[in-house]
């Protein structure tokens, strides 16, 4: 970090960055609502004295907040938003771009709140009473549908998936508990048992990212259960921001799926084992029944017009190929 005043990172962002990078901080919505966060924190702390000099530094800061996990379309969906503002406006001075930045900053992390409560009213009205929903992996979008409609007195089981390696299945798993829906914890390796033992009415899953075609990059194993929902005609839902559609999908740039350290996997390597451990799939657009959004329910072939609608004619900023971020309590 430089230390020359006014340029030095601040601590707190600094934090942040590393909190994201070891995945402390998890969860593309989480994520990006950090990032957002970060960009603000550094505004406001910002020590320096010429408009030109401030540019520099959120401009270093926001590329220091992208390459921490440059994976989650949220992410650098976040960033641009915020530093959209800094980079469109004419300003006089220090103080008319700083209160800019806030201000961006301050709006996406309200808006991404209010999304996953809206997604909550608007998918809670899919649950009914008797249903048995299978999720995988943590989405705070479709814990939000599913605590909605619990405390509008439906009454329904969960069955969550464990999701190897990281098992964000027991998030999921403590926070349905806790809010008294009874939930039934299973191996990924049991879905289609459990399926066509005729215990699931719906699937419901988050994402971490929307393209432009309505394929779906979600938590590693989604595609499998989605195909297993596909064989036994059960609704497969995806519950998502609109700002996990990505813009980049719509000029044919491919979305390109992160692969972990091995040691997820295998904690004590073998000799002459070789592991692998993407960390995300693709499910096909034709595998989903509907995606339930912030914006109202879309069928997956409309994701093109949200994107238009969202992001206007141009993608946002071109930053190559595109990676995934995992999705654990958005």
């Amino acid at each position: 970090m430089s230390s020359e005043p006014g340029l030095r990172v601040p601590d707190e962002v600094a934090r942040i960055a590393e909190d994201i990078r070891t995945m402390r901080i998890r969860g593309a919505g989480r994520i990006a609502r950090a990032a957002a966060r970060a960009l603000l924190v550094a505004a406001r702390e910002y020590q320096g004295g010429s408009l030109e000099d401030f540019i520099d530094y959120m401009e270093r800061v926001a590329r220091l907040i992208v390459s921490t996990r440059p994976t989650a379309v949220s992410l650098p969906n976040a960033v641009q938003y915020v530093m959209r503002r800094l980079r469109e406006g004419r300003f006089g001075n220090v103080e008319e771009a700083r209160g800019a930045v806030v201000r961006a900053a301050e709006e996406f992390i309200n808006y991404s709140r209010e999304a996953v409560a809206r997604i909550g009213d608007i998918g809670a009205r899919l649950v009914r009473t008797g249903d048995r929903i299978l999720t995988h992996c943590n989405s705070s979008a479709v814990e939000s549908v599913l605590r909605t409609a619990w405390r509008r007195g439906k009454r329904f089981e969960v069955y969550a998936t464990e999701t190897r390696p990281r098992f964000q299945g027991y998030i999921t798993s403590r926070d349905l508990a806790e809010e008294g829906i009874p939930v039934t914890l299973v191996p990924d390796s049991t879905v289609l048992k459990v399926i066509e033992e005729r215990r699931i009415t719906k699937v419901i899953v988050g994402a971490d990212t929307v393209t432009a075609n309505g394929a779906v990059v979600n938590k590693i194993g989604t595609s499998q259960i989605a195909l297993a929902a596909r064989l036994h005609r059960i609704p497969f839902i995806v519950a998502t921001e609109t700002y996990k559609f990505s813009p980049y999908t719509v000029t044919g740039q491919p979305v390109e799926i992160e692969e972990r350290d091995p040691r997820e996997v295998l904690p004590e390597p073998i000799p002459g084992v070789r592991v692998r451990n993407p960390a995300f799939d693709a499910t096909p657009p034709e595998y989903i029944a509907m995606i339930i959004t912030e914006r109202g329910i879309i069928p997956p072939k409309s994701a093109a017009l949200v994107l238009w609608e969202v992001f206007g004619r141009s993608p946002a900023e071109k930053q190559g190929r595109i990676n995934v971020e995992e999705d654990t309590a958005t």
